[in-house]
């Protein structure tokens, strides 16, 4: 029996797309949170006020577009909300402040637009509620629909 590390990293691969939509989920779910609620240390301890744009609503979506990624619930589609969302964080508010993400702070936003985006095109991976929902004509959860 030799050690074969290609079908070794096959078989995790699963649990490593898990992992990673769950930590980069978490982290984005801590930051709604913080925003709402003034709580974790962000947002200086203070709320943002209910409705205000673009704020309120952006922490609303990292809350429960976060919540809906960590549980692996709707996934591609929260995945892509939140991508799109971090997207004009970043181009609407950072952007204005210098052209290099390292220059105007948007270093987080560009990182978890990707990040999403990523979650969005790989699926949930393993561990995720997606996959005890039934799909139709007998595809898998996270499977690609097939293109004529």
């Amino acid at each position: 029996m030799s050690f074969d590390p290609r079908a070794l990293a096959d078989r995790a691969r699963p649990y490593t797309l898990a992992l990673f939509r769950v930590v980069i989920a978490l982290l984005f779910t801590c930051h709604g949170a913080a925003s709402l609620f003034g709580v974790l240390g962000g947002a200086h301890g203070r709320a943002v006020p209910v409705g205000q744009w673009p704020g309120w609503w952006a922490a609303l979506i990292q809350l429960v577009g976060g919540v809906l990624v960590l549980l692996g619930l709707g996934t591609r589609l929260a995945a892509l909300l939140c991508s799109g969302s971090m997207a004009y964080a970043y181009f609407s508010v950072h952007q204005e402040h210098a052209l290099w993400p390292i220059e105007n702070g948007g270093e987080p936003a560009a990182l978890f637009c990707w990040a999403f985006l990523a979650i969005a095109v790989t699926g949930p991976g393993s561990l995720a509620v997606d996959h005890l929902r039934p799909h139709p004509a007998g595809r898998p959860a996270g499977a690609a629909v097939p293109v004529d």
